[in-house]
């Protein structure tokens, strides 16, 4: 074979590589020059503008539930348990019947006490003629008096007997779960049948800790210390009646450090439940000049607590604050903030000090669109 044409065959690969990487270079070249890489414009973010407000100071603390009155239903006699006569869980009346326990032993006892009764009524009745006449003796016709008078107690107490053989609610209230079942021996040792809770009102349940009662004159709560009491729901939300405190230890628990107190709550909607686990706000004053700024937009870092702010430039800007307690979803602001100060709410991961932003309302229209323009057809 020709060695020219098998040079040239060697070198042919080798020679459009080349080609193909000079004119790749050259067009990379031609983009930067052309183009370059598209320059970023300023985050947009949600500002909010500060404005000194008045909030009331408080102190929120776990609590429980539990009915104001929690009545047990026990059985006066004993038998078997024919019968559960209510649902569990539903409310009743007071006297609705609850149970029925056998009666057929407690009629025939009041049919023999009924019979004796009778007997010494009719005896009684007898002598006391013969009594008047001198024809028996005064004690002959005592002692037939008192057989009466105890066989008419026996009646009593015999016509009591059958009707506690139906158990009924002592008090109106939601009704527990039944202890006892269907054929069950019950004993007047046993008696416990049920449990029934008046929930209207509530009563909320809680104590306070050595740093709550700090903040008290004494280090004691006392009834003017309270200027209200709230309750926080397991979602979050306030419930919507406020409450009054009916009990405050004046004692403190040796073993736990802890104040003792009680809430009562209105609860005719029956929302609230006995032994459900809730949050208690107790209101102690009020604090002027503070400001409001949502939990999500206050960073905690080890220089302290801290916002993000746009600038009078709109450029980011830190600044540490001085946090108090949440006020519902809000972080209240003792000090760092002006009134006027823009506070960014989103977007807060990707913020860098001195960088430029756009910021917005919360309620302004998104950016590109003007605020009530009609849209393109």
């Amino acid at each position: 074979m020709n060695p020219t044409a098998i040079f040239q065959r060697k070198a042919l690969p080798f020679i459009v590589s080349a080609l193909i990487g000079a004119f790749g270079a050259a067009g990379c070249s031609g983009d930067k020059q052309a183009g370059g890489p598209p320059k970023q414009g300023p985050m947009p973010v949600t500002v909010i503008e500060m404005q000194p407000q008045k909030v009331p100071t408080s102190i929120e603390i776990m609590a429980q539930t539990e009915g104001a009155r929690e009545t047990e239903v026990r059985a006066r006699v004993g038998g078997i348990l024919v019968k559960r006569l209510y649902q569990e869980g539903d409310t009743v009346k007071a006297g609705q019947p609850l149970f029925q326990i056998d009666r057929a032993p407690y009629e025939i006892a009041l049919a023999e006490a009924k019979a004796k009764a009778e007997q010494t009524a009719r005896e009684a009745g007898r002598l006391k003629g013969l009594a008047e006449a001198k024809a028996i003796a005064q004690k002959d016709y005592d002692d037939a008096v008192s057989a009466n008078a105890m066989a008419q107690a026996a009646l009593r107490q015999a016509e009591l007997n059958l009707s506690w053989t139906t158990v009924t609610a002592p008090v109106a209230g939601t009704t527990g779960r039944a202890i006892k079942s269907d054929g069950n021996l019950i004993s007047t040792a046993d008696s416990l049948l049920t449990s029934i809770y008046q929930t209207n009102p509530i009563w909320v349940r809680f104590s306070l800790g050595e740093s709550d009662l700090a903040k008290f004159p004494n280090g004691r709560m006392t009834q003017k210390d309270i200027k209200g009491v709230e309750l926080v729901m397991p979602n979050g939300q306030t419930y919507e009646k406020r409450g009054k405190l009916n009990f405050l230890a004046t004692n403190i628990d040796t073993t736990l450090g802890t104040q003792q107190l009680r809430a009562e709550f209105d609860n005719a909607g029956g929302q609230l439940l006995p032994g459900q686990f809730v949050r208690v706000r107790i209101l102690t004053g009020e604090r002027d000049g503070v400001f409001l700024v949502p939990q999500s937009a206050v960073m905690q870092t080890e220089q302290g607590t801290l916002v993000m702010t746009a600038g009078p430039e709109d450029k980011v800007a830190p600044r540490p604050v001085k946090a108090g307690e949440w006020y519902g979803k809000d972080w209240v602001i003792l000090g760092g903030l002006n009134a006027g100060d823009k506070v960014i709410v989103d977007n807060l991961i990707k913020l860098r000090p001195g960088a430029p932003v756009a910021p917005k309302g919360p309620n302004d229209a998104p950016a590109g669109m003007a605020a009530g323009a009609p849209a393109k057809q």
